[in-house]
């Protein structure tokens, strides 16, 4: 008689995760201008473009250099260290399904709360005709999240490497097809050897991620400029933000299920 093999915790949440990708992916295959972007395309002002690229990589090297601090003062760093050694060490001892979830619900948590102060800051400041200003709150924002998950799984965003694996994170997450397939494979070679088979350094991951920022959000950050409608386009924040955080949370999780 043959024994049936029972899954183990861990082979249970690389089950759930690989369901979520899954999904995930689904929906990067091919990008689908939305109606308004279609709308807006021969509106947009062609040098807009280069100036988004060069606000959000400036937005980038601002909050890596200076920003870091300040972000700390909206979460308690320490605190949430010591909620992860714990969560690690009721994961060791008890050794079932329920302990593993605890990290994924955590870091869920931490992105849901970001998602809705970006969607509230990106529609005030579109109702008030800010598109421009508005990038280095959202990169900040969105940093913040990314730090967030990272400390629910147990590392530490401050390693250049570290900063270099949240880049790699931002452009993927902004980038559908053969592009996205491409990133996210170095990111799971990455989570596996521990390097980048492609070596760049942090300044053209930084121009990487902001071009990739600012394709996606070109047509919204003009709307967004314009006083009142501008809400609209400040509301896509969220959306953005949105599908940021899903990606990092996804890739933070394979990361910790692989080292455990």
């Amino acid at each position: 008689m043959q024994m049936s093999s029972r899954k183990t915790p861990k082979e249970k949440e690389w089950q759930r995760l690989e369901k979520k990708e899954n999904a995930y992916l689904s929906k990067k295959i091919e990008k689908k201008d939305s109606k308004l972007n279609q709308l807006l395309q021969n509106k947009v002002p062609e040098k807009l473009q280069g100036t988004l690229d060069a606000a959000f990589a400036k937005a980038f090297s601002l909050v890596f250099e200076k920003g870091t601090g300040i972000i700390e003062k909206t979460y308690n760093r320490e605190e949430m260290q010591k909620s992860y050694q714990i969560n690690e060490y009721a994961a060791e001892v008890r050794q079932n399904q329920k302990s593993l979830k605890v990290f994924s619900k955590k870091a869920g948590n931490a992105g849901k709360l970001n998602l809705l102060l970006s969607g509230v800051s990106g529609v005030g400041l579109g109702v008030l005709g800010i598109g421009l200003p508005d990038i280095v709150l959202f990169t900040g924002m969105m940093l913040k999240g990314i730090y967030e998950i990272a400390l629910n799984y147990g590392f530490n965003y401050e390693e250049e490497k570290e900063r270099q694996f949240i880049l790699f994170i931002i452009q993927g997450a902004v980038a559908y097809g053969r592009d996205f397939q491409i990133i996210d494979e170095q990111l799971n070679d990455y989570i596996k050897q521990g390097y980048f088979n492609d070596t760049q350094d942090t300044e053209t991951l930084i121009s990487k991620a902001a071009q990739g920022l600012s394709t996606e959000l070109l047509y919204m950050k003009f709307l967004q400029g314009i006083p009142v409608v501008g809400a609209v386009g400040g509301a896509y924040d969220a959306i953005y933000m949105k599908q940021i955080m899903e990606y990092a949370e996804l890739k933070y999780r394979r990361r910790f299920l692989w080292k455990i």
